[in-house]
């Protein structure tokens, strides 16, 4: 009988990157052989996947030069470089630590708004909704203070700030009201409080006074770090702050699910949130001046426009077409089925872009074809085949696994 310390060393294992790789790579093989029971593949599409994402990749990025993939890229929607203005009188470290705080309070504030909302920035006139939207409305709402404990530096997300922040507080900050009513408030603001209680929790990792931005420092002493590495100190040391879901010897997994291919436990993790806040920190890191490798070591992410990207260009297929028109829980089988699936795929559909648009993996990592990319193929084929753009899938979640 497996003991409670053998069960926290699994749990354990299970908050890396590569477990995500590896227990994704099973799913994928029991679906080569047919043993899958929600999905079936069809590999001789991916070709035209690739072909697509190569195309709106040189659309999108006509010189190549793709940046990767990450918050960032949020935040000069419209052409606009809004990250200049973060902490733009402050010295190197400042600027890095503040630029974490923003990235962290921005990507957990990115779960989804509903259909009508939109943030209308006062500052250029521009209106944006869905993800574009939260992250300019979240950085606006930085500079303004929102987040930040102290009146004569607005620039920073304080733990001591963030512990009181109310759906009020948010509500004023992404404009919500009659006629743009934005979901979730109370959920988001809950996440940020929590936030803040766990910085202060951990003065080792985040500094004192507490903040996000206190991991800048902390890899700074370790002289550089990985980027499984980043993730995985994200997931022990912000895994609090998310919901409760499954927990295995009483360590949660957080975004994990389970599949009967899997042999023994039966995890399959993902961790896709905190996989794209892995993302978003190694550039205010490399910017500082810390050294991130390893970049991919990260995988794909397990989310509906990558993984609507291959339902509806027919890569993966629903055994039962009538699957993809009930409301599915998250953590439910079919769920995790497809999102096990995507990131295998995106593995593979990595070298096939890379062909097309004759890069190397050193020039075009995962990250870049995430940006370039598959990401934004998924939305378009999703505009193409549904006039509101919605996932293929009706996933009904929290908004904190998409």
């Amino acid at each position: 009988m497996p003991s409670a310390s053998d069960g926290a060393a699994g749990a354990v294992a299970l908050l890396r990157a590569a477990a995500v790789r590896e227990r994704c790579e099973i799913v994928f093989a029991a679906a080569e052989q047919g043993e899958t029971p929600h999905f079936r593949l069809d590999l001789g599409r991916l070709g035209e996947v690739a072909d697509r994402v190569a195309a709106v990749t040189r659309r999108r990025y006509p010189n190549l030069a793709v940046p990767p993939h990450s918050r960032w890229r949020h935040f000069s929607v419209g052409g606009i470089e809004r990250a200049a203005l973060v902490a733009a009188d402050a010295d190197k470290d400042e600027r890095a630590r503040a630029r974490i705080d923003l990235a962290v309070v921005s990507v957990l504030l990115d779960a989804g708004t509903g259909q009508g909302w939109r943030y209308h920035e006062a500052e250029t006139g521009q209106r944006w909704g869905r993800s574009e939207g939260l992250a300019v409305a979240s950085l606006r709402a930085m500079q303004r203070g929102l987040f930040s404990a102290d009146p004569t530096n607005p620039w920073r997300a304080d733990a001591a700030a963030l512990a009181r922040i109310t759906p009020e507080g948010l509500a004023s900050a992404f404009q919500h009201g009659p006629g743009n009513e934005i979901v979730g408030l109370e959920g988001r603001a809950r996440l940020l409080r929590r936030l803040g209680e766990v910085c202060a929790a951990d003065p080792a990792r985040f500094g004192a006074p507490a903040r996000p931005g206190g991991l800048y420092d902390h890899w700074r002493a370790e002289g550089g770090v990985t980027a499984p590495e980043i993730l995985a100190t994200l997931l022990r040391a912000l895994g609090p702050v998310w919901p409760a879901r499954i927990s295995w010897g009483g360590v949660s997994l957080g975004d994990c699910g389970r599949h009967r291919s899997v042999p023994g436990d039966g995890f399959v993790p993902f961790h896709k949130l905190s996989q794209w806040l892995a993302y978003s920190l190694i550039e205010p890191l490399e910017a500082g001046g810390v050294r991130v490798t390893r970049r991919d070591g990260l995988t794909g992410l397990a989310e509906y426009r990558n993984g609507g990207l291959f339902l509806d260009c027919g890569v993966i297929m629903a055994r039962d077409p009538g699957l993809l028109s009930r409301p599915l829980d998250g953590a439910s089988e079919p769920v995790v089925e497809w999102r096990a699936l995507t990131v295998a795929l995106l593995d593979r559909l990595a070298p096939e872009v890379r062909a097309r648009l004759r890069k190397s993996a050193t020039e075009f990592p995962l990250a870049c074809m995430l940006e370039g990319g598959s990401w934004a193929a998924g939305r378009e084929v999703a505009f193409d085949r549904r006039p509101d753009g919605r996932a293929p899938i009706n996933v009904v979640s929290d908004g904190t696994l998409f």
